[in-house]
């Protein structure tokens, strides 16, 4: 894995911006931190950047589910990591899994933007961090009727609408991948 730091959210927005192709077809991924750093907006403006976004209003799940689905063939992934250990892990939890699917394998390049406050010292704190805040909050601001949602606790719930399902931790790829993930440090707090 590569790796590099922005001081400011507008830095990483940039560099971000700079790292995409004319012409790459981008996977978005659900991710406050890259909303909350305006790469959205920008990335529009890019010369023939399409972007593939299963959150697009008026989608169906059906609909929705293959967008994840051509996500694992673009070119660039943008998203974040729930948290980054000290050693370097980058630790995720997902729903229904095409994020972090994705960031294993599938894309040509992924692009992940990680704010300060998502820093913890070792495994135990990144996995407590996500399950118990990320998620938490996560699940609050997507509108879910889940009891985390309800309490801001995680009571480790079987809902069917429940959001920690697929944990991954990516400690690094092999030489044929090699610079495949790169991993955009900012030096601000970020997202969840």
């Amino acid at each position: 894995m590569e790796g590099s730091y922005a001081a400011s959210a507008a830095q990483a927005r940039d560099e971000i911006l700079s790292m995409i192709p004319a012409g790459a077809t981008v996977y978005r991924c659900a991710s406050m931190t890259t909303t909350g750093i305006g790469l959205w907006d920008t990335l529009a403006d890019l010369p023939g950047v399409k972007v593939i976004d299963h959150y697009r209003p008026g989608l169906s799940p059906q609909q929705s589910m293959e967008q994840r689905r051509l996500g694992m063939l673009a070119d660039v992934m943008i998203a974040s990591s729930n948290a980054i250990t000290l050693d370097g892990r980058l630790v995720n939890l997902d729903a229904v899994g095409n994020r972090v699917a994705a960031m294993t394998f599938g894309p040509k390049k992924v692009i992940l933007v990680v704010g300060m406050n998502k820093v913890a010292p070792d495994l135990d704190s990144a996995m407590a961090r996500v399950k118990h805040y990320a998620a938490t909050v996560n699940a609050l601001r997507a509108g879910y009727s889940i009891p985390c949602a309800e309490t801001g606790l995680c009571s480790d719930c079987g809902s069917p609408q429940r959001i920690c399902n697929v944990w991954s931790i990516i400690e690094g790829q092999m030489a044929i991948s090699e610079g495949r993930i790169h991993v955009k440090l900012v030096g601000e707090n970020l997202g969840y």
